[in-house]
């Protein structure tokens, strides 16, 4: 297959909430680009991207999917992310390398929680949108509310560039209104067919009306086009194109496009959008490379002829090997050849080189700068690695992962499934950041840690479909956090004989609570502020975030806290570096006991959608779950609570709501921070409050 021009490449994400139509976009994207000859349906279980069988099972994405297609001179490489917040990794590694992506919206149920957590990582990474807004041919779909929704809980410039032609059941085709025609999609060939008619009378008012908002955005990014507009000179849609195009690149603005997946009208508009308004590798700015032990930056431009540099956004267990997923940023990788991974300071060999269309692969002889591909025959790399040429080393940005808020306690059924349940567990860790494991050290059970029940549920299930491990399981559990009741400073001062020779290290640590929130902050002097040579202060540093991720007097790990090296003297004869690295440790524990810890529990946004005369009872069970209402809204004939509730009173909620509701009610709910465990929470653990 011939190499695309990198001007003509889309690395684009689909993203949304949870049921608003991600994989039923992506199934006609494959259909209409000819990828596939069949519509795959998410309710059938036979969805191309949906391949896991978790996933045909439960009618949900679990795993970020990678695709490639063609569109009219385009080439994408297409990602289709969960909505699940359960799988927020899943999201956060795609916006990781992705240049573009497109944001689904239900026209019903608007802009949802998950809505608004996937928007916020595309922010976090400057990931240029657009927008579709889906379902606009069920009852109750309202595109302008979705707008308002979209400017004021997202912060979004939403630029709408269709008008419906017909309401709810009668949506048959839209308005557009740059090339001001009426598109209809035939559905006797599944859409397949667009007709192309003139604007209709009915709605020419509303045409000019929404075609002058148009004009007047993309007069923001081009002076011209006001200025012919006023004189009453026609503003070619090709100059209106050139103008929106420059401000979706900016993140300033989103275009819109509306229509119904499932009903197989509006996505050909939406291909045309991801090739005329989502930046291509050379539009975006290039990767920022730091030369290792320096804090010297180097920018990484998406260049075929430049040494190679890549990230390794995610890593799948594929029959006990390792398949990692990489985006080329610059230079070109060819099957069978090495490369250095910064991260591990490790040679890796290149096995096998694939384009991946779901789990089915391509086989490729070489990938360049732009390519999103996989490879076989890494041993060591995990998500978040640097690769690159020998000669020209950097390490990339990584990604943040976040908190896991969830444990549940496992043992092997069996004598065999006692023997394979720790490889099978380390392969599940290759590829899943927020899934964690650790052996409680009273009981010898193994403690599984994720992101929620349903989180878990999957990860118990792949261990026996995978791997052929039986487990039984306990009630999940809640991971709290820990974090330092006052300010407090501590002098450590370490001295012990070890092998004959002394050991010593003196250290002054200060300890300070922080806001709810802010995370874990370790501060060491510069290398102007203290004798310590570079090296030990990063080792110092990097010992102090383990120190504190390994827990502290309850075990849990401490956050919302800054804990800061005040002095670390160097005194010749008496400072080793194990001695330092003894007085850092045993100082950090000294310090949390004299200052106290203070128990923190996470807490969940939850958005619980119901039938109005049932909001009291729902209301009722969330005040008893120490829940609190920040408010509620009315939405057609529900309505909607938005609140906050401990997570440790959430498990088993869902049949709580149903009987509440008689079955009509349904919530989702997201981590949103740690704050103070109650007293009666605390006392559990058989500490003083």
């Amino acid at each position: 297959m011939d190499r695309p021009a990198l001007d003509s490449i889309r690395n684009i994400g689909i993203i949304s909430h949870i049921d608003a139509g991600k994989t039923t976009v992506s199934e006609r994207i494959l259909f209409y680009t000819g990828e596939t000859h069949k519509m795959g349906e998410v309710h059938d279980g036979q969805a191309v991207m949906d391949w896991m069988p978790q996933e045909q099972e439960r009618g949900i994405t679990i795993t970020a999917t990678t695709t490639t297609c063609h569109w009219r001179g385009y080439w994408i490489n297409l990602i289709d992310t969960p909505g699940h917040i359960d799988f927020t990794i899943e999201v956060e590694r795609s916006m990781r390398v992705l240049d573009g992506a497109v944001a689904i919206f239900s026209a019903v149920e608007g802009v949802e929680p998950q809505s608004e957590s996937v928007w916020r990582q595309a922010d976090r990474y400057g990931v240029p949108r657009i927008c579709f807004i889906n379902k606009m041919d069920r009852v109750g779909a309202d595109y302008r509310a979705v707008l308002e929704q979209m400017k004021t809980r997202l912060g979004a410039r939403p630029l709408l560039l269709q008008l419906p032609y017909g309401s709810e059941s009668s949506f048959s085709g839209v308005v557009d209104l740059l090339s001001e025609e009426l598109l209809l999609f035939h559905e006797a060939d599944q859409g397949m067919t667009v007709e192309r008619l003139p604007v209709p009378q009915e709605v020419q008012e509303e045409f000019r009306t929404a075609r002058e908002a148009v004009i007047e955005a993309a007069a923001d990014f081009d002076d011209t086009i006001l200025s012919d507009f006023i004189d009453g000179i026609s503003v070619e849609p090709v100059r209106l194109q050139r103008a929106i195009r420059k401000g979706t690149i900016a993140s300033r603005l989103s275009p819109v496009l509306l229509g119904t997946a499932l009903r197989n009208k509006g996505v050909q508009p939406l291909l045309d959008a991801v090739g005329e308004y989502l930046p291509s590798p050379l539009d975006i700015p290039p990767a920022v490379g730091i030369h290792p032990g320096t804090d010297v930056a180097e920018d990484v431009h998406c260049d075929a002829e430049a040494p190679f540099c890549g990230l390794a956004f995610k890593v799948l267990s594929d029959e006990g090997r390792k398949l990692t997923f990489l985006r080329i940023y610059s230079g070109r990788l060819r099957a069978g050849s090495a490369v250095f991974n910064t991260t591990r300071t490790s040679f890796e060999k290149v096995a096998q080189l694939f384009r991946m269309h779901s789990h089915k692969r391509e086989r490729l002889v070489e990938a360049s700068a732009g390519d999103i591909v996989a490879v076989s025959g890494f041993k060591d790399v995990l998500t978040g690695d640097t690769l690159c040429d020998s000669t020209q080393r950097l390490l990339l940005k990584g990604l943040s992962i976040p908190d896991s808020v969830v444990s549940l306690a496992v043992e092997p059924k069996g004598v065999e499934d006692k023997e394979k349940l720790p490889p099978a567990l380390e392969k599940l860790q290759w590829e899943d950041p927020t899934f964690r494991v650790r052996e409680d050290a009273e009981t010898g059970q193994t403690i599984l840690t994720g992101m929620g029940e349903l989180h878990l549920e999957i990860i118990t299930d792949r261990l026996l479909r995978d791997f052929g491990v039986e487990v039984k399981t306990g009630r999940p559990q809640v991971v709290y956090r820990e974090t330092p009741k006052r300010v407090v400073e501590h002098r450590e001062v370490f001295r012990r004989e070890i092998d004959g020779k002394m050991q010593g290290g003196e250290v002054l640590l200060r300890l300070s609570p922080l806001q709810r929130g802010a995370g874990l902050h370790v501060v060491v002097p510069s290398p102007e502020e203290s004798p310590l040579p570079p090296e030990l202060l990063r080792l110092l540093g990097s010992l102090l975030e383990q120190s504190c991720s390994a827990g502290g007097i309850f075990g849990y790990p401490l956050t919302d806290m800054e804990v800061r090296i005040m002095e670390a003297p160097l005194e010749p004869g008496f400072t080793t570096d194990s001695g330092l690295r003894a007085a850092t440790q045993r100082g950090l524990m000294m310090a949390l006991r004299s200052s106290g810890s203070a128990l923190l529990e996470p807490i969940m946004s939850l958005e619980l959608t119901a039938p109005a005369e049932f909001t009291g009872k729902v209301l009722g069970s969330l005040q008893k779950k120490r829940g609190r209402v920040e408010v509620v809204t009315s939405r057609g004939e529900g309505e909607i609570v938005r609140a906050s509730v401990p997570l440790a009173e959430m498990f088993g909620y869902m049949s709580e709501v149903r009987s509440a509701t008689k079955g009509r009610g349904s919530f989702t709910m997201e981590f949103s921070h740690f704050d103070l465990a109650p007293p009666e929470t605390v006392k559990r653990f058989g500490f003083p409050l």
